[in-house]
């Protein structure tokens, strides 16, 4: 159905926006100026683009869940409590787990080249995790003020190397940050990154109602202070919706092992014009590898790899209680993986007294 078809009806369109409890932040979609229900006036007076919703009891009842994102009906809207119920989840153009965001075109990764440095292991760490989504990445690179020309073509160079070209913005002096938004226009994008890098101050230049908290870095890590609590959407002023997620210093590996190297940019170029002699080859040891060779992030893959076979074994494990060996725990980026025995539980474990007693019984009744 049309927008207007659900004006018709009654019910109207929107985008959940934030989700706080049982309660839905629902920004509504207007259609060439109409407010498509009776009392637009009021609404215009109220202008109420948005509602706080509550889901109806049969999409609890169905297991359907609703996500930051969503494109969702409501109906019954209270203008002047500016309240609605969601009635139904229009089907996801895409879906992300962490954060649980529905119908993003593209994710944004912003890092800092100084203050705190930038570390190489780590953007690649959040590349990898940026690629695994299917999604487009664009990579920013903040406080781009801080480091000279010079400088700034080496960090260039070397990240077209991997198959990145960044956009050097400095949100402090508002260098390129409308060169920035420009590629967020009618988009719904993930802004992501390691805290103290500026992704606050960043939405609050491109969006001036946002007003986030801004951390500052910690002197003793050089790393930032997490000032972001929840998954919210913000209006960007030309179009488009910006979601700032709660920061998070190592994304998780939990990829599946044999598809790492195709979140390589660098090591799909050379997929692309040859092969390995193994169709299940993780470009370790094996031989007449296409991928394996002297490129920069080939050492990071290795780690990501053990990384990944860790997470899958520890899965595997989870899924077959019956396994006889585990993974054994180990500092972390020393060594590869390691696995040891798995005791049987509870072989050795001496019977109580209480279950002694009751095995007694029973059996004196049976007797009986």
């Amino acid at each position: 159905m049309t927008g207007k078809n659900f004006a018709a009806t009654g019910q109207l369109l929107g985008t959940v926006v934030a989700v706080q409890a049982n309660f839905y932040r629902v920004q509504l979609e207007q259609e060439d100026g109409e407010q498509g229900s009776r009392g637009a006036e009021e609404k215009l007076d109220l202008n109420p683009s948005l509602l706080l919703c509550t889901r109806r009891t049969r999409l609890k009842k169905i297991g359907q869940q609703v996500m930051v994102g969503d494109r969702v009906v409501v109906e019954e809207p209270d203008w002047a409590g500016r309240r609605g119920a969601i009635a139904e989840v229009l089907p996801r153009q895409s879906e992300l787990d962490r954060p649980a965001i529905a119908n993003v075109n593209q994710i944004l990764l912003v890092f800092a080249v100084a203050d705190p440095p930038l570390e190489p292991y780590q953007l690649s760490r959040f590349l990898i995790k940026a690629e695994s989504t299917d999604l487009d990445v664009l990579l920013c690179l903040n406080k781009s003020d801080l480091i000279s020309p010079p400088e700034q073509q080496q960090v260039s160079d070397r990240l077209l190397g991997w198959g990145y070209e960044p956009i050097f913005i400095s949100v402090k002096d508002g260098i390129n940050t409308e060169q920035a938004a420009r590629y967020l226009s009618n988009k719904i994008t993930v802004i992501a990154g390691p805290s103290g890098v500026g992704k606050s101050s960043l939405i609050n230049t491109l969006i001036d109602s946002a007003k986030l908290r801004v951390g500052e870095v910690s002197g003793k890590l050089a790393r930032g202070r997490h000032t972001t609590r929840h998954i919210e959407l913000f209006e960007l002023p030309k179009g488009g919706l910006l979601a700032d997620t709660p920061g998070f210093n190592q994304p998780d590996m939990d990829c599946i092992p044999e598809e790492l190297i195709h979140y390589f940019p660098e090591a799909r170029k050379r997929l692309a014009v040859a092969s390995c002699r193994f169709s299940d080859c993780l470009h370790r040891d094996e031989p007449e590898c296409a991928v394996r060779g002297d490129w920069e992030r080939y050492e990071h893959y290795l780690e990501f790899l053990d990384a990944a076979i860790a997470h899958q074994t520890q899965l595997h494990e989870q899924a077959d209680p019956e396994s006889t060996m585990k993974l054994k725990s180990k500092s972390k980026g020393k060594g590869q993986s390691q696995y040891e025995p798995k005791l049987e539980s509870k072989k050795y474990r001496r019977i109580s007294r209480k279950t002694q007693l009751q095995d007694l019984q029973e059996l004196y009744r049976d007797e009986e």
